[in-house]
């Protein structure tokens, strides 16, 4: 019996073409199915690229296939080869059929080349060695997007069994693979295109709200005139930063000379206000009659002398800030007249029945303790509450000793600046200021930097220089005998605690003495004579009384090592002082 395609007038080789084209079509459609799959995941351009190459291997009688795509001038930009890793990725530019790729591009058209052997698009390609065991056919096809091309996809394939009907298959399956690479390639761009825009967008909003905002962080660093970095430091100029860009008004306290004037301008510079005036009264240098005067000015003929009207601080600092300076040191009824102003700013002018109103921003500052003030009626509670609204402590310089290097060595600028000298200042100097209590503060520093500047004869400060290793140190005359009760300030509760890090306050309990010669002295045996001051050390490093010296060798056992790490210093200048001073070792 005949089968059933011989009976219907089939014959069996038109069967099995039929089959054998049904079976590709299957691949056909499983190939792009899984190839659509690699396409919209998430991928780097080239591994997307990679992976297609890799998938129509593994279905395809290939060995080896490659995907180029073009720039915008129509260069080869990326090569993708199968098995591509981005260290082969030159390797296959080089291998390249440019003559065969180039034909593609122009004609816009598939290629197919049966045998590479001995072709003249290949004679400069590896598929035309001579030594090829089996011919090679070539199959490439563009890449469109839209009507340019964007690249090509090509395969090499041995040629053995090869019939029309599969080429034809190949290049149609190549043809579908090629047009989902463009629409790929195509949303990439697109997407690339709309994120670099999005991105110059955010980075000129960011720039465009970065000089709309004076406040902004940048400036706190540089603030002209405060100098440190220790951490205390830096907390204020954050604190700073915040408080500059609101009207808030702030108190600034701090012990005299820790430049309450420097911060409360900085304040001023980093807020809205900044193209105001910048207006600073000192509040203890005026008797209260002229001080009204001042702060709220006077029509003529008010008082003997007024011959004419003039405006007071707070009209010329309209707009602006106001630097009350010394407001603890005003007296009970002027503070009445400038709670008014501060409430409802609104003040008259002395011999005036007109009111004024300004809009200013008030910075107050004061070394005095307005509590206990407040609580022995000295100071008004609803003038302290008006101005107490946003504190702001100022270290002392013991406080941030890691920020006296960078002082003096300002201060030394300075002097030789305006005295056409170039001084420098030596580490044992560093050092001996670095142990200074400083009292006065930045002010003191400053005087010290100043004086000594000016008495040294040759170019380099040295520790023998200064003031305090002759006896005739001032400020520790002035603080001799003075406790950190008297010498600190009452209106800072909690500063042990608050500055302990900084490692410059006394412990709770312990007589300590401002020294501008050495470390604060335990004792309370204030600042030592000259003559029982003695650099000890290679190159004087440090000074160290004969008491001090005294005390740690018996606390240590007269054990010249251990009373060396009590005081910080090396066995070997300890064993210099005990000479210096003549100290006979007891034999226990």
């Amino acid at each position: 019996m005949q089968s059933n395609s011989t009976a219907q007038g089939v014959a069996p080789e038109q069967a099995v073409a039929r089959h054998h084209h049904r079976d590709l079509s299957e691949v056909t459609l499983s190939g792009v199915y899984e190839i659509s799959k690699i396409l919209v995941a998430p991928a780097k351009i080239e591994t997307t690229l990679a992976n297609v190459l890799n998938l129509l291997s593994s279905f395809m009688d290939m060995r080896n296939g490659t995907i180029m795509l073009l720039n915008d001038e129509d260069v080869p930009d990326i090569v993708i080869g199968t098995c591509w890793s981005a260290e082969v990725a030159t390797m296959n530019r080089q291998s390249l059929p440019q003559k065969a790729l180039d034909q593609i591009v122009a004609t816009r058209m598939p290629l197919i080349v049966q045998s590479t052997a001995g072709h003249e698009l290949f004679d400069d390609c590896y598929l035309a060695s001579p030594d090829t065991e089996e011919n090679v056919a070539f199959i490439g096809v563009p890449i469109r997007i839209g009507n340019k091309v964007a690249g090509t996809l090509t395969i090499d394939r041995p040629w053995r069994h090869l019939s029309g009907l599969r080429l034809d298959h190949d290049v149609r399956l190549l043809s579908m693979v090629a047009n989902l690479l463009g629409q790929t390639i195509h949303l990439q761009s697109i997407v690339a295109r709309d994120r670099e825009r999005l991105l110059q967008e955010q980075r000129r909003l960011e720039k465009q709200l970065e000089a709309s905002q004076p406040v902004a962080t940048k400036s706190k660093v540089n603030i002209s005139g405060i100098i440190g970095n220790s951490q205390l430091i830096r907390n204020l100029l954050d604190k700073i930063a915040t408080v500059a860009a609101s009207n808030a008004t702030v108190l600034l306290r701090g012990e005299s000379g820790t430049g309450k004037e420097l911060f409360a301008r900085a304040i001023h510079e980093l807020s809205p206000r900044v193209k105001g005036p910048f207006v600073r009264v000192n509040c203890a240098a005026l008797p209260e009659s002229v001080l009204e005067s001042e702060l709220f000015g006077h029509e003529k003929g008010a008082f003997t002398g007024a011959t004419s009207a003039r405006k007071g601080r707070f009209e010329l600092a309209d707009g602006g800030t106001l630097f009350l300076d010394e407001i603890g040191e005003i007296s009970p009824a002027f503070q009445a007249k400038l709670l008014r102003v501060l409430q409802e700013g609104e003040f008259d002018r002395v011999g005036s029945s007109k009111t004024q109103k300004v809009n200013v921003r008030i910075v107050a500052a004061t070394n005095r303790n307005l509590e206990e003030a407040v609580s022995k009626g000295d100071f008004r509670a609803d003038l302290y509450y008006r101005i107490n609204v946003v504190p702001l402590l100022l270290p002392a310089l013991r406080d941030r000793k890691c920020d006296i290097p960078l002082l003096a060595q300002n201060f030394v600028t300075r002097f030789n600046e305006e005295n056409g000298r170039s001084l420098s200042l030596s580490p044992t100097a560093l050092n001996v200021l670095k142990s200074c209590y400083f009292p006065g503060n930045v002010r003191e520093l400053e005087n010290c930097i100043r004086r000594t500047a000016t008495l040294t004869r040759g170019d380099t400060i040295e520790a023998a220089d200064f003031a305090c290793g002759h006896g005739e140190c001032l400020s520790a005359t002035l603080w001799k005998g003075h406790g950190p009760s008297e010498a600190s300030f009452a209106f800072q509760p909690g500063r042990e605690a608050q500055f302990a890090s900084a490692g410059g306050t006394p412990a709770a309990g312990e007589n300590v003495v401002p020294c501008t010669c050495g470390a604060s002295q335990p004792g309370g045996s204030g600042c030592p004579t000259p003559e029982e001051c003695s650099d000890i050390g290679a190159g004087g490093d440090m000074r160290l009384s004969r008491a001090q010296l005294v005390d740690a060798m018996e606390r240590s056992g007269w054990v010249q090592a251990k009373a060396a790490r009590l005081l910080g210093i090396t066995p070997r200048q300890i064993g210099y002082a005990l000479k210096k001073h003549n100290v006979s070792i007891k034999r226990l």
